[in-house]
């Protein structure tokens, strides 16, 4: 059976996010209080209502506890109404709450009424988009917490031609590579790391590592 979701707060943010979901095998219930966003939205998910969230009889309609995952993706345009409407769905059961946030204060806040998880996705994006300009091999970046972030990195010429034993990656940078992105008769694929298997020119490593052992082996731009 499918995941059921609900996404409030259809703008460029909730937007995106709704249509992600449905894609990857949610049925989302998309809803905001404004028709054109609802409107655009609509062709691409399960369902899209135009309604106030904040409006509790109606917001209890959308059955919020019933929900495998309720999302308030509501921006910087009505803080009061995301903090509003993330309590509510908590005091209706909702099993798992995450809240948008769009700076420290309002995360607080909406931890503290009660939302499972916070995400703040212009200061996450940010960050990982600093780190692909400031370190010209790392492609992406994906924080796991303040402690440990996976990294996609851009092999150094020197590995061309050398196996994972003979770096000794871990060993000497605390670098675990947990899979390679290569491209193979034209088609990029993910493959399991070997540790006897050269690498190849334009070999791309997936590797879990502290934030700053990483950068060792990006090299600044």
């Amino acid at each position: 059976m499918a995941q059921q979701a609900l996404v409030i707060g259809l703008g460029q943010f909730g937007n995106a996010l709704a249509r992600a979901l449905e894609r990857d095998g949610c049925e989302v219930l998309a809803v905001d209080v404004r028709e054109e966003r609802v409107a655009d939205v609509a062709a691409s998910v399960s369902e899209a209502i135009c309604l106030d969230a904040m409006d509790e009889s109606r917001l209890a309609a959308l059955a919020p506890a019933n929900r495998d995952l309720c999302i308030c993706a509501i921006g910087d345009d009505n803080r009061e109404a995301s903090i509003v409407v993330t309590a509510m769905m908590r005091q209706m059961g909702a099993q798992r709450v995450i809240a948008r946030a769009t700076d420290k204060l309002h995360e607080r806040i909406l931890s503290l009424v009660g939302a499972h998880e916070v995400i703040n996705p212009e200061a996450s994006y940010g960050e990982r988009l600093a780190a692909r300009l400031t370190f010209r091999r790392i492609l992406d970046v994906v924080p796991l917490g303040e402690e440990l972030a996976i990294t996609e990195l851009r092999i150094p010429a020197a590995f061309i031609g050398r196996t994972l034993v003979e770096l000794h990656l871990p060993k000497k940078h605390g670098v675990h590579v947990v899979a390679i992105r290569r491209v193979v008769e034209g088609e990029s694929k993910v493959l399991p790391p070997s540790a006897h298997d050269p690498l190849q020119e334009g070999d791309v490593l997936v590797v879990i590592s502290k934030p700053q052992d990483v950068m060792v082996l990006a090299g600044r731009t």
